[in-house]
């Protein structure tokens, strides 16, 4: 009877051991993973008219307070609150009759005076015939002469007081200055009114079309300005002749929709403030711009010219550092160092490049705009290019 041979433990174990480095060869190798997918385009190159940006507010361009001229009793209020009125428009009228009255008893002192005085001219003339006869002395002559001469200027004294008195009547009826927005009247009809200075606002009109934009420029700015605008002329400018247009918008307004023209600068900067007044003229036609409401202010200071642009939500932060990711031929990521500029209504970024920069972005060069997180560095990625890109060369308008 033969026995099993058993084999050494030690053996056993270099054997299992070659068993699983063998099985191990014969592992598929493990798959590296696809390159990430991501966004890029070309920078933009369009035309950028550079701007200082202020906060500023609107006034009419003409207000007044109505106040009654004469005293009397309210008799009407011809308009309803809040109107659009034209200029002549009847407001407010006084109850005339005291004031035709006034009129009446005028003129009838001016015919009494123009009785006496015929009265008086047939008395001269009767002693100038009678003097050459010995009827009548020079004295009575002069006298009659003198009584004549007063008696005419009596006359025009009182044909004056007439039209005085006239002038009264027409103050009676209080008509629109201007034409414009009108406030609440502060008296209703009944109420007696004390004309005159110092008497009540009976109520306030506005001019609606135009309207001004009222801002302060600090004075640096201001030099700035003029430094830019040095090149077209030496000689001080009219604001109002250098026909230079701004642009604004209302706190519940995007961007800058509304336009207008600067027309009017202080001649003076104020020393306290540092700042010059500066005003423009803005068309209302639709009466929805109201004074007194703030409003965002931008005036080019530069002619538009060619700048490049990336959307801002490209740009990375590395410390005090701004960059953006880039592709090469290869589709791999590299880093270009930027300085940003101003950020414009649509989200692009002007970019400024660095001086004596080594690594920088180019117009050419694809920049990764979206799937920035999957994007590393010196790796390749899956970029997916617009169907259209305006090319370097062009400028949009």
């Amino acid at each position: 009877m033969k026995v099993a041979k058993v084999l050494p433990l030690s053996l056993m174990l270099a054997s299992i051991a070659m068993w699983m480095v063998a099985g191990c060869d014969e592992a598929p190798p493990r798959a590296e993973p696809p390159a990430p997918k991501v966004v890029v385009s070309k920078p933009e190159i369009r035309p950028v008219v550079d701007y200082f940006e202020f906060n500023g507010w609107l006034e009419p361009e003409q207000t007044v307070e109505m106040r009654a001229q004469v005293s009397g009793y309210l008799d009407k209020v011809h308009f309803k609150d809040g109107d659009i009125v034209k200029q002549g428009d009847l407001l407010f009228e006084l109850d005339p009759r005291p004031f035709q009255s006034d009129v009446d008893r005028a003129n009838d002192q001016v015919q009494i005076f123009e009785a006496q005085y015929t009265a008086a001219a047939k008395e001269e003339k009767r002693l100038r015939e009678l003097v050459g006869k010995g009827g009548a002395s020079q004295s009575q002559v002069d006298s009659a002469e003198a009584q004549t001469k007063s008696l005419t200027a009596q006359i025009e004294g009182a044909k004056q007081e007439v039209v005085r008195k006239k002038l009264d009547l027409e103050y009676s009826r209080i008509v629109a200055p201007i034409t414009g927005k009108i406030s609440r009247a502060m008296l209703t009809a009944g109420n007696l009114i004390n004309g005159g200075p110092g008497s009540q606002v009976l109520t306030t009109i506005v001019s609606v079309d135009p309207i001004y934009a009222y801002f302060d420029m600090d004075e640096r700015t201001l030099q700035e300005y003029r430094k830019s605008h040095a090149s077209a002329t030496t000689q001080p400018v009219n604001l109002r002749e250098a026909n230079m247009p701004f642009e604004f918008g209302l706190e519940s307004e995007k961007g800058y929709p509304r336009k207008g023209m600067l027309d009017f600068a202080n001649n003076r900067v104020d020393p306290q403030t540092g700042t010059i007044q500066v005003r423009g003229v803005v068309p209302n036609p639709d009466v929805s711009l109201i004074g007194g409401s703030r409003v965002s202010i931008r005036v080019p200071v530069s002619d538009a010219k060619p700048t490049m642009l990336i959307p801002d939500t490209a740009i990375l932060s590395d410390q005090d550092k701004k960059y953006v990711l880039v592709i090469d031929d290869k589709n791999v990521v590299h880093r270009r160092d930027i300085i940003p500029g101003k950020l414009l209504d649509d989200g692009s970024r002007v970019i400024l490049l660095p001086e004596n920069a080594k690594t920088t972005t180019s117009p050419e060069e694809w920049v990764i705009t979206e799937g920035i997180q999957l994007a590393r560095l010196n790796y390749p990625v899956d970029p997916i290019r617009p169907t259209t890109q305006p090319t370097s060369t062009a400028v949009a308008q």
